[in-house]
Parts: structure tokens; sequence; C-alpha cells
């Protein structure tokens, strides 16, 4: 009681600066009038964990599975201890606050049921509704957090109770039970659980809305199995509709967002809208950045004349990124980029780094053979979930830059504060969009609009998000590798004096090739010989002398004119 006192105490406070959200025509505004563009990040990876996210995705995808094998190495008690350090660690104030730094004003929770109340199969007495208060303290946390912040928090039921699809890793689904679709039981929770939730945020003007329903992807008449062919959905438009009457019932104030079948974007057989405050959501994944994309998103939002958003997007390269920002920003849509956290990460905004023990832990669990003892796999678990603490993950920032300057600004930056004389590193190639900064020949994923342009962008899945492919040495030192003649770096270094050095190159190439130096405007500066050294970690230094540089910020570009050079550094003497 006393904490339900203090929240709703919480929650009046914030009428002060009250900027709730609602739709106005095609428009999401402030109750200012403002026009509210979202530009958010859910937080995907905290209250639910998908395989890829932790690198179990070839043994276990859905969360359920990831707690088997957990509890497998380390037992019940041992795994619950790991999930109460990670959902601690996993997003905190400090997260918060350094999303509000970076440009954003607003979160989506994706929620897991189980967090909120239990499943249907442990309830004591068929059809009682037992709530946790786990979930909710989260949440009350977060949303403080969000206000504080002045940033609006979207809940995004993301596991239903009994999943809502057939992919099962989006919603942890354990196909042995029955599905939301199956069972009137677990759409009876689902209904109560969003009153509980809309009962008690309904007066925070923080609160940007309810996604009810994250991806449907099931095939309730159709032919493909997660609903992308699907031409009535009844089923889904019926329990939206459900979920709004009962929220209507304690909160008239709060955006509803509804999402179709298909992972969100199949709205076939909707029927009349049932709220005057409701917007569309639709999801975009690895196609193309153009009009074409966007057209059902647009011809919804004029033919009802309601707002659109982009509910989740991501994991593509920082070109694609700042390519659909400006789409978007274009057509005003908001977004929300998917995830905030995951392990080994370079297409989001932050990494959280992996351990060798951990990774002794997925050798097993994947491959077999020696099993680790408990005391091992237990130590190697929590420091994981330690890794999770904001403090200790890697923030990516040339994603950010991708996210926000680049999408208003063609000019590059310094990735590091490069000196001459010094040791640059090649992976220190200037911030700033494909053709400014750098130049690569493969930096983004279509592969949904176009199988064949399937893609890792950078192939090396190291340190950047950029088209440059990235690669660990066998001595934990980083290349530029996969190089393709015309591809080009270019690098802002700082010389302390007008003067003449020499560039020592440390490459590994299995063929003999050149370089050019030029500086930014076109200007050679020299052309530089590679012989063959053997293997591509085999390294051989070249020197190039009499590369003039001014006093103070230089740019200068290196050309690849040759496929297959490996570029480790060059020391500028």
């Amino acid at each position: 009681m006393k904490r339900a006192i203090l929240l709703s105490a919480f929650l009046l406070s914030q009428f002060g600066t009250s900027q709730l959200l609602k739709t106005q025509g095609e428009k999401i505004i402030n109750d200012k009038g403002e026009n509210i563009q979202l530009r958010g990040l859910g937080l995907g990876g905290w209250m639910l964990q998908e395989g890829y996210m932790l690198k179990t995705a070839d043994f276990a995808g859905p969360q359920y599975k990831i707690k088997e094998k957990i509890a497998e190495l380390i037992g019940e008690d041992g795994m619950n201890e790991f999930y109460k350090a990670y959902l601690k660690n996993g997003i905190t104030r400090q997260d918060i606050d350094f999303l509000k730094k970076a440009g954003f004003n607003s979160i989506r929770l994706p929620m897991h049921y189980n967090l909120y109340t239990l499943p249907i199969e442990k309830e004591s007495k068929k059809g009682e509704n037992t709530w946790l208060e786990e979930g909710f303290k989260m949440t009350d946390d977060l949303l403080k957090w969000c206000a504080d912040n002045k940033m609006y928090l979207i809940l995004d039921l993301h596991a239903a109770p009994g999943g809502q699809g057939n992919d099962v890793n989006i919603s942890d689904n354990d196909k042995s039970k029955p599905s939301l679709w199956e069972s009137e039981e677990n759409q009876k929770k689902t209904i109560a659980l969003w009153k509980k939730l809309a009962e008690r945020y309904k007066d925070s003007p923080w609160i940007g809305g309810y996604d009810l329903i994250n991806e449907p992807n099931i095939n309730f008449t159709g032919k493909n199995i997660n609903g992308t062919d699907e031409m009535s959905n009844a089923p889904l438009w019926k329990l939206q509709k459900e979920i709004t009457e009962a929220i209507r019932t304690v909160d008239k104030k709060h955006i509803i967002i509804i999402e179709g079948n298909g992972w969100g974007n199949n709205y076939n057989g909707l029927t009349p809208l049932w709220d005057n405050n409701m917007v569309f959501s639709f999801h975009k994944y690895w196609n193309n950045n153009d009009e074409a994309t966007l057209k059902f998103a647009l011809d919804l939002r004029e033919k009802h004349k309601i707002p659109i958003w982009l509910g989740e997007t991501g994991e593509n390269s920082n070109v694609w990124f700042t390519e659909l920002i400006q789409l978007l920003d274009k057509h005003n849509i908001g977004y929300a980029f998917w995830p905030m956290k995951k392990i080994d990460n370079i297409a989001g905004i932050t990494n959280v780094k992996i351990t060798p023990e951990y990774q002794k832990l997925l050798d097993y669990w994947k491959n077999g053979g020696e099993k680790p003892s408990k005391e091992f796999a237990k130590k190697a678990l929590m420091q994981i979930a330690e890794n999770y603490k904001f403090s200790n993950v890697e923030v990516k920032n040339d994603v950010i830059d991708a996210m926000f300057r680049q999408t208003k600004d063609g000019s590059t930056k310094p990735f590091r504060n490069l000196q001459a004389p010094g040791k640059i590193f090649a992976t220190d190639y200037d911030l700033g969009r494909m053709g400014s900064a750098y130049s690569d020949k493969d930096f983004i994923n279509l592969w949904v609009s176009d199988p064949a342009k399937r893609s890792e962008w950078n192939s090396g899945n190291q340190l950047r998000n950029d088209g440059v492919d990235i690669y660990r040495t066998k001595d934990n030192e980083y290349y530029v590798g996969k190089t393709e003649s015309g591809e080009w770096l270019q690098y802002t270094i700082n010389s302390k004096a007008d003067k003449t050095y020499t560039f020592d190159i440390k490459y590994a190439s299995e063929n003999d090739a050149k370089i050019r130096i030029e500086d930014a405007s076109g200007k050679l500066l020299t052309i530089v010989s590679l012989a063959l050294t053997g293997g591509n970690e085999i390294w051989k230094t070249a020197s190039a002398k009499g590369i003039h540089l001014k006093k103070g910020e230089n740019k200068i570009r290196i050309y690849f004119e040759n496929d297959g050079v490996n570029l480790n550094y060059f020391e500028v003497r």
C-alpha cells in the first residue's frame, strides 16, 4: 500500500510538466498541440531474451530453453540467482540517462508476461490471476527514470501468455502448451494484465502508449505459418479490440498501439477502428529504404487518418540506419530501434563483452564434451550478468553518430584523436557517411528484398558497424580485411608540425599489391608497393617516405588498388 501511495504521488507530481501524448489525425501530439516524432530504442534482451542475444540460438532459441540449459549446469537455484543479477544489471538509471543524452526521446519496453503474472498452468485455481510484484516494480522504476529524463515509455507485450505466434523465439513460446490463440484462459489473462497495467499507469503523462501484442505471427486460415498470407486475421482484431475495451474501463487517455499479423505488418481484414486514440505499428528489417517499402504503412495512415509508428527496426549497418531515419523524418514517422544490449553486438548502441569462460559454456552446450563444473559455470554466468551493467558495456559511438549526426550532417569527424607522429590503427578511420569517411562495396543487408544481397556488411563482426570489414588478430588487435580494389579509408590526423613524415605500414597480403595515399581533396601523396606476405595474418612492414602533413588537422585517404590487402596500422614518424 505504501508503494502504491508513493507511486500515485509521483505520477500526480509529473502533471506539472505534463506532455501527455494523443493522436490528432495522422500525427502524434502532446497536450500543447506540438507534433511529437518518437525517436526511440527498444530494451530488447532485458525482460525477455532471444537466443541470438546470448549466442545460444544454435541450441536454445526461446528463453525457457535458455533457462533449461543454465539450470542443467548450475541448478534451478543457480539459474534464478543468475537471472536476478541479469535483470538487476540489464537496465538501470544509468542506461536511461545515457539514452537521453544520446538523443532518444522514448523507450519501448518489451515485457514478458511471466514477470507480472503466473502462467495459466501454475495458477492454483483455473481462471485466477496471481500478480507478481517483480515486473511491476521493474516497470515503475523504469517509468521514473524515463519521466526524470522527460522520455516516453511505451509498454509492449512482447511475450503474451501462451505465445502469440509460430516464431517461438520472439514470444518465448513453448509449443507443448496451449498458445494465446488456442486458449481462452490465456486470452483472458492477457486482457486482465493489460487492464492491470492501465490501472496502474493511467495517470502518468510519460507513458507514451500501450503496444498490445508484439509481432503476432500465426496462420489462422492461411498457408504461411507466420501469417504473412492471412486474409482475415479475425481472431487478432477481436482480441486487440477486447484488450482496448478493458483498458478503456480504467484509462481513457493513453494511446493504443496495434500490430498486424506476419510480424506486425499484415493488416488484412482490419475491422472498423474501435478507438479514437489509436496508432498502427509496423516493423521493418533487411529491405530497401525507399518509398516502396513504406507504401503499405503510408496507405494505412492515409486511409484511416491515424498515425503510424515503426515500432521495431535495426540489426543492420550504419548506412542503413542513417538512410532509414532520413526516410522516416521525411514522412514524420516515429521509430524504436532494436535492441539495447546483446553479446558481441556491433549493430546496436552498446555491446556486452563476451568472456572466454562463457564461450566455454557455449561450446559445451553446442558440441558436448566434458561438462564444466558447477562452480566454473556459475562464475562464468555471473560474470556475464556483471558485464550487462552499463558501466561495463562498450558504447558504440559510431552507431549513435549514424543515427543522429549523420542523418543531418554529411561531414566527417575523427573517430579518435590521431596524432603525428604516432601509431594509427587502420580501424580508426573517420566517423561519417559512406562515401565521405570511407568507401566499401558491401555495406548493407537487404536479404528480404533481394536474397542475393544478404550481407554481414562488416564480415569480421568486430568493433564498428560500417561496411568496413574488421577482424581480430591472434594477438587480440584489430585489422581491416577483405578489402577490394577501389575501397578506401579516411583518417583525420593532427600533425604537431609542418613537416614531411615516413609512414611505416603494417600489412598482410597473399598477392603483390599497391595502395595509394591521397589527401581528402584528391591530391596524390604517394603510391606504396606491397610485396606478398604469404597469408592473411603473416605481417610485413612497408615504408612510404616523403609524405607532407601541415601543422594541425590533415585528412588523408588510403585507397586499395588490389583485392585482399589486410591493414593493421601505420606508424607516422
